[in-house]
């Protein structure tokens, strides 16, 4: 498997699937780059081709081999590949760590100054050239409000990453002063929403085609950059532990102004996608006769719900190198000749909460003698655990388990002497180099419909979906004082997963169960990593890690890890344990990137953030 793979491979580019009339006659013609400026510039559809370009270069890799949640308190990735130095924050203006592995194509490669500014001199190049093409007014304009909506989501994820950057609307040429100050963090969320004001403007109200922008897409895109600029992380009273001793805290957040009429405002995006009318939760009050886990798996593996804003759409035939494209392979369990990367985490796991509400607790006998036992059920639809049952396993690993079961755990003796291991652990008898070691695997995004062995899955990636603009809008009320208000937004959410209304909490326990639904709700969605940082809670983040240990107790020999009728050797004993070689640290700097010393070099004019 990887160990044979020639990591020389030529990287190709993930291609998005856009269902357009002339999609067959884009395929027909060459490469953009082997056009004229000219021609380009005096065909529509080449035009289209183009920004069709800067939807790859903005929305990324999210299905990568590595994945975003990897870098924070949701997964870990089974190969490190220097993750794990990037989770003791070991970041330097000379290096990212696991952040830049070059040779792959992880979900970060393009969350880095030098690709992201690439793609908004793409969005520049558009906008000095879009005056002067001929074609239908509409489609022209829907062009210009895509490019608005990239410009704007390019430059969201770097403030997300740098604070202030300078704010750069042309594309320069060779003689061009390529020394530019970074403007304020201020001056930048001002440009970010008269972008997206812009793009909402143009673009139609329906999708033109599967996967491209819409209005309700930026009203929901200026709804998170509101809400990110009002968090603490970027406000003056809150932001101590970043800015201290930095001379340039405006490069970082709000240093004057009022928080609250921050909120009020990310409180009104977040309303504004809500008055639309165009979304609402997939089946946001179960049936009687409804499986609420199965509900969350039909959202996560369809092909488009009411629920949806923003999506990315795959092919199978979407980035064909090893590492670029394949979910279902990379996440699957090492038992059914998957590679077992990007494991749930059991932080996260034991943050799902009982069926009644009630927080799990390994210090209650209860839970731990049956730790899967009425839980909230957005956990059984986005992790595999011990015993769960799955999808039927291949044909030879069938022989050794023809249940189908999940097996992450050990049989062993009285004295702990291993007899049997689980065909999903890293000890059993099927590529046990690529067995995770968090004793979860990860169900969310994953089609069981498919052998990922052989087959690409085409499961579209939930970049903003209206889930995500009820909890904006909940939180933007907590941080105003309106608790009632957002609670009844937060139950919007808690009744379509089943589980009951929050009781009368308020102020900071109401911040608190917000946070820890947003955790779940969103998990492995791209979100936690930046809510971790918004939020300033690197160090309940990044620090060691922890697992499940499975153990059956009996006599030997046996044969098999289950006995013949599918029962086990006696009940499991499950235990919660560190993560090997999981033990993770913070440090403040980390908030923020770092901009490498290449470009401090090239620009002399910028300024380095605090900490490197």
């Amino acid at each position: 498997m990887r160990k044979i793979i020639n990591i020389w491979m030529i990287l190709s580019i993930i291609v998005i699937n856009f269902s357009c009339e002339n999609k067959d006659e884009f395929l027909d013609k060459a490469p953009l780059g082997d056009y004229s400026e000219t021609a380009v510039w005096s065909d529509p559809a080449l035009v289209e081709t183009f920004v069709n370009s800067m939807y790859r270069n903005a929305l990324g890799w999210p299905f990568a081999i590595e994945r975003l949640s990897d870098y924070v308190d949701e997964t870990l990735f089974t190969p490190d590949w220097d993750v794990t130095n990037f989770n003791k924050c070991l970041m330097t203006s000379d290096g990212l760590q696991g952040w830049q592995v070059d040779w792959a194509t992880p979900h970060t490669l393009h969350f880095r100054w030098a690709p992201l500014y690439s793609n908004v001199r793409r969005t520049n190049i558009f906008f000095s050239k879009i005056g002067s093409v001929k074609g239908d007014k509409d489609v022209l304009d829907r062009l210009k409000g895509e490019a608005y909506f990239m410009r704007a989501w390019t430059y969201f994820y770097l403030t997300n990453l740098y604070g202030g950057v300078p704010i750069i609307t042309k594309a320069f040429g060779l003689v061009d002063d390529f020394e530019v100050p970074r403007n304020t963090y201020e001056e930048c969320i001002n440009f970010l929403v008269g972008q997206v004001d812009s793009a909402a403007l143009y673009l139609p109200a329906a999708e033109a085609a599967k996967g491209r922008v819409t209005k309700g897409a930026a009203l929901a895109l200026k709804s998170r950059i509101l809400l990110y600029a009002a968090s603490d992380l970027h406000t003056a009273s809150k932001n101590s532990a970043v800015t201290s001793g930095f001379s340039n805290p405006e490069l970082l957040g709000y240093t004057a102004g009022d928080a609250t009429a921050r909120w009020t405002a990310a409180k009104a995006a977040a309303k504004a996608v809500i008055d639309l009318g165009n979304y609402d939760l997939y089946k946001k009050v179960p049936g009687a006769t409804d499986s609420v886990a199965n509900n969350f798996v039909e959202l996560f593996t369809s092909q488009g719900t009411s629920e949806d804003i923003l999506l990315q759409f795959f092919t199978a035939k979407t980035d064909e190198n090893w590492d670029g494209y394949n979910p279902g392979l990379y996440c699957g369990p090492n038992g059914y000749h998957n590679w077992g990367n990007n494991t749930p985490l059991g932080d996260l796991v034991d943050d799902y909460e009982m069926k009644d509400g009630s927080k799990f607790d390994w210090g209650n006998a209860t839970h731990k003698a049956n730790p899967y036992a009425n839980r909230d059920a957005r956990l059984y639809a986005s992790v595999l655990y011990e015993g769960v049952q799955w999808r039927k396993r291949p044909d030879d690993a069938l022989k050794i388990d023809p249940f189908s079961m999940i097996q992450v755990g050990e049989v062993v003796d009285a004295s702990g002497a291993l007899l049997k291991a689980g065909l999903d652990t890293r000890k059993g008898p099927i590529e046990d180099w690529n067995g995770g070691k968090t004793g979860y695997y990860l169900r969310k995004y994953v089609d069981p419909s498919v052998d990922p062995q052989y087959v690409k899955q085409t499961v579209p990636f939930k970049h903003i979906r209206y889930g995500e603009i009820l909890l904006n809008y909940a939180e933007a009320c907590i941080e105003l004082g309106q608790d009632a208000e957002a609670r009844t937004y937060i139950n919007m959410i808690r009744t379509r997963a089943g589980q009951p209304d929050l009781p009368a909490l308020t102020g900071d326990a109401l911040r608190q169960a917000y946070r820890h639904e947003r955790r779940v709700e969103l998990a492995f969605e791209d979100h936690r990593f930046w809510d971790v940082r918004r939020w300033i809670i690197g160090p309940v983040a990044y620090k060691q890690t922890s697992a499940v240990d499975v153990k059956y107790v009996t006599a030997g020999p046996i044969t098999a890890y289950r006995k013949a009728d599918g029962s086990t050797y006696g009940a499991p004993i499950f235990s919660k344990k560190d993560t090997p070689g999981d033990a993770r640290a913070w440090n403040n700097k980390c908030y923020f990137f770092p901009i490498m010393r290449d470009e401090m070099n090239k620009n002399t004019k910028l300024i380095q953030n605090p900490g490197y």
